[in-house]
């Protein structure tokens, strides 16, 4: 069985180029790719800034988005973070949210979710108050689908560290309190997990009363060391056999918007091939199709060098690299190209918003 496949844009550094983006969308649906979800955290009309509007420009956009995946035949949505709304959610700040839900329903949008990562966690009734903006939003929204990222959106105990111990029992209660019509994403084990079990997998469904939504957090390499490798090989450790134990299955891209069409493609590959799935095998095909022949061979080829060792090869090495992929002309190329020059390495980057 394969789930419901789609991608969500949530990785920090430089945003996807809108005329990128909508090129990704095609091929996603040509996988067979069925929603696509926008929530960059560069994003700061979602995020910090939320209670305020978009510009112009990036509305238009939205919108354009919008579009683009109804013609395509993919659920459009957006990824709102309210930013630390839970401590008061109450008068002016309530009516601020339902506001700024509503004009994300001008966009037009098929799925609205609500996002609580990344932000501190540590207060007792933590559940109780992320459900009812959840249920808020839900009251107010034209949207046909609610999802939810939790604040502890993993067992990872990372979490617990950067943004404050969890309140006991808190996946639990917010399972007994969510509406079931909320779907609940979820990354595993880890933050970026090696891969999902089945045990795992059924536990995660009885604390939340329902199957969760996998965030999966590869191929992005958003912090300022991932930042610096490329993830290029297929997925492993995604047997077909966890399919029926998912709601749906969205993965968060890399900084490279057409390198990251590779490891999707070997995606759908692992859940349609079940026990006969070859990664390696998985990734020869997928670059071929993406990327053509030849620059296939040239990604095998350097396989190790721009996944394993990254930005922390030798100069010499890199300036090698630079020259062989500039000799090409495709956008997967480019996207090389770029990485070695540094552009995409986030702690390199700035916000321009």
């Amino acid at each position: 069985m394969i789930p419901e496949l789609g991608l969500i844009e949530g990785y920090f550094g430089r945003p996807w180029q809108h005329e990128d983006r909508k090129r990704v969308l095609a091929r996603l649906r040509e996988l067979d790719f069925s929603f696509f979800h926008y929530a960059p955290k560069a994003d700061p009309f979602l995020r910090r800034r939320w209670r305020e509007p978009h510009p112009e420009q990036r509305l238009a956009e939205l919108a354009e988005l919008s579009r683009v995946c109804a013609s395509l035949g993919l659920r459009f949505g957006i990824g709102l973070s309210p930013y630390e709304l839970y401590r008061d959610f109450t008068g002016a700040a309530r009516k601020e949210f339902i506001a700024k839900v509503r004009a994300l329903d001008e966009i037009g949008i098929d799925d609205l979710a609500i996002l609580f990562d990344d932000t501190r966690g540590d207060v007792p009734d933590l559940a109780a108050r992320e459900a009812e903006i959840v249920h808020t939003a839900l009251a107010n929204t034209r949207a046909t689908r609610i999802l939810m990222c939790p604040t502890y959106y993993s067992d990872d105990r990372m979490l617990d560290v950067v943004f404050g111990k969890r309140p006991p029992g808190y996946l639990e209660e917010l399972g007994q309190r969510l509406d079931p019509r909320v779907a609940v994403y979820w990354t595993g084990e880890e933050i970026c997990a090696r891969e999902f079990s089945a045990g795992h997998l059924a536990r995660v469904a009885e604390s939340l009363r329902r199957k969760p939504t996998l965030w999966d957090n590869y191929p992005v390499n958003d912090g300022p060391r991932m930042s610096r490798f490329l993830h290029l090989r297929a997925f492993t450790g995604r047997p077909a056999a966890i399919g029926p134990l998912v709601a749906a299955h969205a993965i968060n891209p890399a900084l490279q918007p057409h390198l990251s069409l590779i490891p999707a493609a070997s995606l759908v590959a692992s859940y349609r091939d079940g026990a006969t799935y070859c990664y390696m095998a998985a990734f020869r095909q997928a670059a071929r199709e993406l990327a053509g022949p030849r620059l296939a061979e040239m990604l095998e080829e350097d396989l190790h060098a721009l996944q394993d060792r990254g930005f922390f090869d030798p100069g010499e090495d890199r300036e090698r690299l630079r020259r062989r992929y500039a000799a090409v002309e495709h956008p997967v190329a480019a996207e090389v190209v770029r990485w070695l020059d540094g552009a995409d390495t986030v702690d390199g980057w700035v916000e321009d918003a």
